[in-house]
């Protein structure tokens, strides 16, 4: 089979909010613009996963909004059906602040953003290179895509590969703040159960101690239709444990657990989070790496480790974007 080409006037790489947040911006000024994935569904870390007859949301549990045009996306959201309420306030200092989350899970969300998006998903950019009047990025699949403007979204380390795979070289001070850039991982584990777990209402816990730093009761939250619980491991056990055995893994962190489960575990799964959330975010919204052609970088470690740092960070973009011939 042939390998395809593709042109657009601005390649997005990444379909988490950041990349979709661009792009549906980017939409309304005309441009022609194309988003890339390496997953086979859009949301990044506004995940879920099914299995056992339970759903479980297994990256972001959560939105808050303390920008007003991020609250003005959540009301739109709200309308359109694919975000609800969940609680109100929180134990670590933002009470006031609802917190929402995805209906039916958080990737609806990010499906109601990627409507009418030109998507590539399940192609994983391996090589970005300065061509003429723009960029050309070679897919893993034998794919090419022409670009006059490229946008990274994705985790600051795997950009930077991307970057050096192309032989491009930021500006050195940009280049070695983003080199710095530091993410936590984190361990999710999802578990099926025959019965009720003991966390308590609106569906979430943090324990003060021991290697588990949330757990979420996705029944009670409105996510899954039987008991399912995600727990999320610390970054210091995460890190510790990331080479050890994903399933040995998974059974440690559901034995500290136990006091929260209340049930029988009846099917579990692990997944690994390699850049959960940044450990430092930097001043700006985005950075501008190349002026002509453009070429530039945003995420939540610019505007902040949140969901609304992420798309505030991929409104700026599409904003300098337009003003960039």
């Amino acid at each position: 089979m042939q390998n395809a080409q593709y042109s657009t006037d601005i390649l997005i790489v990444g379909a988490g909010m950041a990349g979709l947040a661009a792009a549906s911006e980017l939409r309304k000024t005309g441009r022609k613009v194309l988003v890339i994935d390496k997953g086979r569904g859009v949301g990044g870390r506004l995940a879920n996963r099914r299995f056992d007859g339970a759903t479980f949301d297994i990256g972001a549990q959560f939105l808050t909004a303390r920008e007003p045009r991020f609250a003005a996306a959540v009301d739109v959201w709200l309308k359109a059906g694919v975000a609800v309420e969940w609680y109100g306030s929180s134990t670590e200092g933002s009470a006031g602040h609802p917190h929402w989350r995805g209906k039916p899970a958080m990737t609806a969300i990010a499906k109601h953003l990627a409507d009418n998006v030109e998507l590539l998903l399940g192609k994983r950019a391996t090589l970005l290179r300065q061509a003429t009047g723009g960029w050309s990025a070679e897919l893993e699949s034998g794919d090419t895509v022409f670009a006059g403007a490229v946008l990274l979204t994705p985790p600051v380390p795997q950009s930077m590969n991307l970057l050096e795979s192309g032989g491009f070289e930021p500006p050195q001070n940009k280049k070695t703040s983003l080199e710095n850039m530091e993410y936590e991982r984190c361990f999710a584990v999802m578990a099926a159960l025959d019965g009720p777990s003991r966390i308590p209402a609106p569906g979430w816990f943090r324990p003060d101690e021991g290697p588990i730093v949330w757990l979420a009761d996705n029944q009670i939250k409105g996510v899954s239709a039987i008991p399912a619980v995600t727990i999320h491991a610390t970054a210091d056990f995460s890190l510790e444990h990331w080479d050890t055995d994903r399933q040995e893994t998974g059974r440690m962190l559901l034995r500290a657990a136990e006091p929260w489960l209340g049930s029988h575990v009846t099917e579990f799964q692990v997944h690994g989070w390699r850049y959960s959330k940044p450990v430092r975010t930097e001043k700006e919204n985005c950075m501008v790496l190349n002026q002509s052609p453009p070429l530039l970088i945003a995420g939540d470690a610019f505007a902040g480790p949140r969901v609304e740092g992420a798309a505030l960070s991929g409104w700026t973009a599409a904003e300098t974007l337009s003003q960039m011939k």
